[in-house]
């Protein structure tokens, strides 16, 4: 039976800077580290792609991760290993050299590294992927223009696939603070946005490409949402679920 529940009551929004200043309070304020928010969103990713995408089993489903050197990414990789840890057969793309990783994103790929995980680059993508479910944790909601380079390249090869791509926090190529749709962006079946949904998935023309729209709890303190700045009235949202879909 799927863990994921629907809210139907109304759930505030919030821009990028909002977004960030969220951040800031989780570490600064709260003592809620990095490594903490990137766990839970890790965790609320593979329970949707185990319940929405995977048919409540993973075992033996195969599962591709595009991985950028953000924390989107950490996010990603948190959410393989815990598939790994469900039987799926995972297989990881990097768009960056580890090296260039950020400090928890290597921690994650570290983490994968010493359970055996392999990791693979562009060159190694299949023109033609066989397996279930593609994930996005290429860029997270601070994209800046449109994706270059290698990441790119992963977004047109993950929209020429026929399996579906489920994106982390935001599909890859969308900016959130005007919903705008860079070239390219990925069209993902669904999204898992995190703490709150950011204001420019309810664009219109992003909503074509977020597909359907879920929101995961990475443990953001109520109360943070009534500080300056913010000053949300924010519902009891995760009582029955860790993973919301939303309307």
């Amino acid at each position: 039976m799927s863990s994921i529940r629907v809210f139907r009551d109304e759930v505030p929004t919030l821009d990028v800077p909002q977004m960030i200043e969220v951040d800031r309070l989780m570490t600064e304020f709260y003592g809620i580290t990095l490594l903490q928010m990137m766990e839970n969103a890790g965790r609320c990713l593979a329970i949707l792609a185990r319940d929405r995408f995977l048919d409540g089993s993973p075992a033996g489903k195969a599962v591709t991760f595009l991985v950028g050197k953000g924390h989107n990414g950490g996010g990603a990789l948190v959410a393989a290993r815990r598939l790994i840890n469900w039987g799926a057969k995972v297989q990881i793309y990097l768009s960056h050299n580890p090296l260039e990783l950020n400090s928890a994103t290597a921690q994650q790929y570290q983490t994968l590294s010493a359970m055996g995980a392999t990791f693979s680059t562009a060159a190694e993508l299949p023109s033609r992927l066989e397996g279930e479910l593609i994930i996005d944790g290429l860029i997270g909601y601070r994209l800046m223009g449109d994706p270059q380079g290698i990441t790119k390249e992963f977004i047109e090869w993950a929209n020429r696939q026929a399996a579906p791509t489920l994106a982390l926090d935001t599909p890859s190529g969308i900016e959130l603070t005007e919903g705008l749709v860079h070239t390219p962006a990925i069209k993902a079946r669904a999204t898992l946005t995190l703490a709150l949904p950011k204001k420019g998935l309810y664009d219109e023309e992003v909503q074509r490409y977020r597909g359907e729209l879920y929101i995961g709890d990475i443990s953001v303190p109520r109360v943070l949402y009534t500080k300056p700045g913010l000053e949300l009235k924010v519902p009891d949202l995760f009582i029955e679920s860790d993973v919301l879909r939303l309307p």
